[in-house]
């Protein structure tokens, strides 16, 4: 600015920090909050490239990044159970440039599920949901087994032999087969894998005999004929596959549980960026291209108010928490 306005600026700021006011002190960074956002935007994603999370989010990458005309860069941050990333993303700069796509097990089960856990539910805000789906449980298409009675059967007649697979250690995936293993009262063998990519493809080739997988990681490749789905996870059947029963319905207890992705960024980041990326995230999400991408992956798009999410997580860290206690699965 001119010699004169800088002067002026400049008595005016220390007028201001003798009288205790810093409105008119910090209205440039003001002002440079709301020229937000000038540079790229990295999207942190705690799970491998491909998989149920990368999927949605990269799309979601795309068309917001035409809305707010800078790129969304996207970073796979896979394995222990989700950490890497959201681990990551709590210590990353609070200036809306950083921002986790966490999940359910990123966000709410490893709260319980681990002791030492490198961030906790205050290192961020939550913004909106992305996607949220129900588990399927799934076999090979060669797999003799046809149905939920005849896995159970099958598991019973050799016990320890069967496996399945899942996209990590904590995650819905892998809960949801310790719960069936306690529920169905079977011996049966849980594989990792870093991220559902990889956990999709070993129930594919055959390299495990089952598993619970998010219904955007197997939903073509059962209509694609490589996967049998035997029952869904959810309180209703899913329109997507509306002849195959939930767990519910086959008789098993707290099976009702979907799961979720969404936004979060690092707590502190100023309240503006925060309200201007949530608005621009709702409205992408509302775009009928997005819905009906993510209705194809076998999805339910996403966009609820900021605080209804934050409920939402809350309460799923609480549920979660609770069978996490209840059956010991302490993971560390």
């Amino acid at each position: 600015m001119p010699p004169y306005n800088r002067r002026r600026a400049l008595h005016l700021a220390g007028a201001c920090a003798l009288l205790g006011l810093g409105a008119l002190a910090t209205a440039p960074a003001a002002r440079a909050d709301a020229a937000w956002p000038t540079r790229p935007i990295t999207f942190v994603i705690p799970g491998a490239a491909g998989g149920t999370t990368d999927t949605p989010a990269r799309f979601m990458a795309q068309k917001l990044g035409e809305r707010l005309g800078q790129p969304i860069v996207v970073d796979n941050k896979p394995g222990a159970g989700g950490m890497l990333g959201a681990g990551l993303v709590a210590r990353a700069q609070p200036d809306g440039y950083t921002v986790l796509v966490g999940n359910t097990g990123s966000n709410a089960i490893n709260y319980t599920a681990y002791q030492k856990l490198s961030y906790k539910p205050d290192d961020f805000i939550a913004l909106t949901d992305m996607i949220s789906f129900a588990n399927v449980l799934v076999v090979p298409v060669k797999s003799p087994v046809r149905s939920l009675a005849e896995l159970i059967a099958a598991a019973k007649k050799e016990p320890g032999k069967l496996a399945f697979s899942s996209a990590g250690v904590g995650q819905t995936t892998h809960l949801m087969g310790e719960l069936f293993r306690q529920r169905a009262g079977v011996d049966v063998v849980h594989v990792p894998y870093k991220g559902s990519a990889p956990a999709t493809m070993a129930i594919v080739s055959g390299e495990t005999q089952f598993m619970f997988d998010n219904l955007t990681g197997s939903l073509a490749h059962v209509k694609d004929g490589k996967l049998r789905a035997l029952a869904v996870t959810g309180a209703t059947r899913e329109p997507e596959l509306p002849d195959v029963p939930t767990m519910t319905e086959l008789g098993m207890k707290d099976f009702d549980k979907v799961g979720w992705m969404g936004f979060f960024l690092p707590a502190r980041t100023p309240p503006e960026i925060v309200k201007k990326l949530t608005d621009n995230l709702v409205a992408v999400l509302k775009d009928p291209a997005v819905v009906q991408r993510y209705r194809e992956l076998g999805g339910r798009p996403g966009g609820m108010a900021s605080a209804q999410f934050s409920q939402m997580v809350e309460r799923d860290r609480k549920d979660w928490g609770e069978l996490i206690r209840s059956q010991k699965l302490q993971l560390d």
